[in-house]
């Protein structure tokens, strides 16, 4: 009975995929209507003597997301990208939530500890919307890529828009590629592990990432449109393929957008059993629940092969400590990156295959009407195919 109670309280705040409610119009009001109690969480968080209205309130904010953004999708199955960045959206705004209750002190800045920076709600707003905690306590520590435009606001905004748009074309070109592969191509999803494909092939159909694009298009409308400082918006990537260790790619080179998100799912709690490996292992730990809860919104449930994978990251983490103290040397240098590679791109490919058979790399990631590569790749297919080696696919 109160196993039954339980599983129809979970269901009624996160139904099954098939219970989700089509969005229209007039529902869009629901989805702002839920980040409203998040927004006066941030402002409480900037306020002195707050603490025990936010731990009051932390129960009703999460509720609120999760039972609002779980609750609505896209409808179409190759919306499903859109549907998995709406619950991602959701995982992301409760772990915000949790960070600014379990602090008795608030949330600070640098140099202060709740004084408010700005009047009304601005402080609240750029609290709310900070990922890496650039200028934060939260975000001490963490690394801040070297900035390679020019400072100044119309010449950074060009080399912005610039980058934008050449990340667009990138993912766009991947995303048709992917589309041309029988399985792969479909919503329902199918595997990318093709017997008929070469290696290289293979693995260059998980290759696809839109997170500079993103990361740009938000840069644009914060320094174009809020008229923030350009200062303020570094780049969101170091060359993640320069990477020699995985030290370096994920405390570095990998964007850190998240990484408090991760910290409060499982790195807090790792801390207090067992200090830093602890939140080395927690903080995996946790991100691989968050992707997996993600990938739910593609509609076909879940899988473990997501958690393993980051899971993994951690113990592989130690293992570089461990050879460097046994040996003395640094994981670095050729075979450094061919370490990363290996952990990375090969380790990682049933993560990939994973969402993939889940039908992401069927959903629409860039909408056609607005695709310059599609078109090309269904006009000249015979081309694209031999080069892509997918001609024996095909026809197969």
């Amino acid at each position: 009975m109160v196993m039954f109670s339980v599983h129809h309280l979970y269901r009624t705040i996160i139904p099954y995929p098939q219970d989700r409610i089509p969005i229209e119009p007039r529902h869009v009001l629901h989805l702002v209507a839920a980040l409203v109690p998040l927004m006066y969480m941030a402002y409480l968080a900037r306020r002195p003597d707050t603490f025990l209205l936010r731990v009051m309130l932390l129960p009703l904010v999460v509720l609120s997301l999760l039972g609002t953004f779980f609750r609505f999708k896209i409808d179409g199955v190759e919306y499903g990208p859109n549907n998995w960045g709406l619950t991602s959206l959701a995982l992301t705004c409760v772990a915000r939530a949790i960070d600014y209750t379990w602090r008795p002190e608030g949330t600070g800045a640098d140099s202060d500890s709740t004084v408010p920076s700005s009047p009304g709600c601005t402080d609240a707003l750029e609290l709310l919307f900070t990922n890496r905690g650039i200028g934060w306590k939260f975000g001490v520590g963490v690394h801040v890529p070297k900035e390679h435009r020019s400072l100044e606001r119309s010449a950074f905004l060009s080399e912005t828009l610039a980058s934008c748009l050449c990340s667009f074309l990138v993912v766009d070109a991947c995303e048709s590629f992917i589309k041309l592969v029988p399985g792969v191509n479909s919503p329902e999803g199918g595997t990318m592990f093709r017997p008929e494909l070469p290696i290289p092939q293979r693995y260059i159909l998980s290759t696809a990432t839109g997170f500079e694009m993103c990361y740009d298009l938000s840069t644009l409308i914060g320094v174009g449109l809020l008229s923030n400082e350009p200062s303020s918006w570094p780049p969101v990537m170091d060359h993640p393929w320069r990477s020699d260790s995985l030290h370096v790619f994920w405390a570095k080179r990998w964007h850190q957008t998240l990484r408090e998100t991760f910290f409060v799912y499982g790195g807090f709690f790792g801390g207090i059993v067992a200090g830093n490996i602890g939140t080395v292992f927690g903080t995996f730990i946790g991100s691989g629940p968050v992707h997996e809860c993600g990938a739910y919104g593609l509609g076909h449930g879940f899988d473990p092969h997501v958690i393993f994978f980051f899971a993994l990251q951690a113990p592989l983490l130690i293992l570089e400590r461990v050879w460097t103290r046994a040996t003395g040397l640094r994981v670095k240098g050729i075979y450094g990156r061919l370490w990363v590679y290996f952990c990375i791109v090969i380790l990682g490919q049933p993560l990939m295959d994973s969402w993939h058979r889940r039908g992401f790399g069927g959903g629409y990631i860039i909408d056609p009407r607005i695709s310059p590569i599609r078109p090309t790749t269904y006009t000249a297919p015979s081309t694209v195919y031999r080069v892509l080696g997918l001609h024996s696919v095909c026809l197969s």
